[in-house]
């Protein structure tokens, strides 16, 4: 086995695990693949938790426990996720420590159903922090036309932030522009800047996914050769984007006030197509003060066969620019396709998280003590 998870985190890349389960945290696994694998963060997400606690394993005291105190299902959710998520950001705190606060942090997502509702992201995004009480959690909210200004709002109230479901290139440079807007509104307050964090969770596979099955469709040999090409030169874009903006005079402003970068997080970078090399969202995408967030899947074969071998994405971006035109001039609409997979991300959120409220509500009628 080489140590390919030791050279990406050398070139920059933040190695942060995509799952979060109780079993995780207890049996010490978590610990050890901060030890041994270069995991330096977590990111959770509503299908996640409703894999884990559906799975049940560790659930069944505190489950009882709830029951007995007749909790809404509601609560029961948060009071799971929020502890799970607090004992994980602990296991991770001294990495936080040596870090600076920039990785040693764990992700927990605002209740999806809110994703069209600014107001009422603002107002969960602030139980959250303080239902977990860690300073090296980061709330994650969608990148949704409604979650720009929340994203600005909750960052002005020095709540550090993973903006989660980035699709496409317009709305990463106004995820962005949240970013600022807030870091400003934040230093305006008086706020300490420095201790504000924030990444942006730009979604990967799922962007070949869509344009791949449409490319299937036409089914010529022109349309083949823009297979599995797509992806990669959108997140490349997103981070020539992150240079633009990072470099301006309005972040210059920022920095002088030991502002954070916002990093790139590249999400959904388990490979969906098995004619595709299982590391292709991981080898390709080397740069600089970047995230990849990884299904343990991806962690072991990166782990086992990845080729890290410097930077893949400098200089790849009049490449890029000219996939994606090739993409277009087949008649697939990018703007069509983004639209879809943010529409189709959030939809998947919330039915995950509306099937962990019937399967938590179902144990908890289970567990219910008996009356007398």
């Amino acid at each position: 086995m080489t140590d390919a998870l030791k050279r990406l985190s050398e070139e920059g890349v933040a190695i942060w695990l995509d799952d979060l389960s109780r079993k995780r945290i207890t049996s010490g696994n978590l610990a050890e693949l901060i030890d041994q694998q270069h995991v330096v963060g977590v990111t959770t997400n509503p299908s996640i938790f409703q894999k884990a606690i559906s799975g049940g394993d560790g659930y069944e005291q505190q489950l009882a426990d709830l029951a007995a105190r007749k909790v809404t299902v509601e609560e029961a959710v948060r009071m799971i996720t929020t502890a799970d998520v607090r004992d994980a950001a602990d296991i991770l705190r001294p990495v936080f420590d040596a870090t600076g606060g920039k990785d040693g942090r764990v992700s927990i997502e605002v209740d999806p159903r809110l994703a069209h509702n600014t107001a009422a992201t603002v107002a969960e995004a602030k139980q959250l922090a303080w239902l977990v009480d860690r300073p090296n959690t980061l709330i994650k909210i969608p990148a949704t036309k409604a979650g720009l200004p929340a994203i600005t709002e909750v960052i002005g109230k020095g709540i550090s932030v993973n903006v989660t479901l980035i699709f496409s290139l317009e709305r990463y440079r106004a995820v962005m522009d949240a970013y600022l807007a807030g870091l400003e509104k934040a230093k305006a307050a008086g706020l300490d800047i420095s201790l504000i964090h924030s990444v942006a969770s730009f979604f990967v596979s799922r962007v070949d996914t869509e344009i791949d099955k449409r490319i299937d469709a036409l089914g010529t040999e022109a349309a083949k050769a823009a297979r599995g090409k797509a992806g990669l030169a959108n997140a490349r874009l997103a981070y020539e984007a992150y240079e633009e903006v990072f470099s301006s005079d309005r972040w210059a402003a920022l920095d002088k006030a030991n502002a954070n970068k916002q990093r790139p997080l590249w999400a959904s970078t388990g490979v969906k197509d098995k004619a595709y090399k299982d590391t292709l969202y991981v080898d390709d995408l080397v740069a600089p003060n970047t995230v990849n967030t990884m299904p343990e899947a991806t962690l072991e074969a990166t782990a086992d066969h990845g080729r890290i071998t410097g930077n893949t994405v400098a200089g790849t971006y009049e490449q890029s620019r000219a996939e994606l035109d090739a993409v277009e001039k087949l008649g697939i609409s990018y703007d069509e396709v983004v639209q879809l997979l943010e529409d189709e991300g959030v939809d998947k959120f919330e039915a995950s998280w509306n099937d962990l409220l019937k399967s938590t509500e179902a144990e908890l009628k289970r567990l219910a003590p008996s009356e007398g």
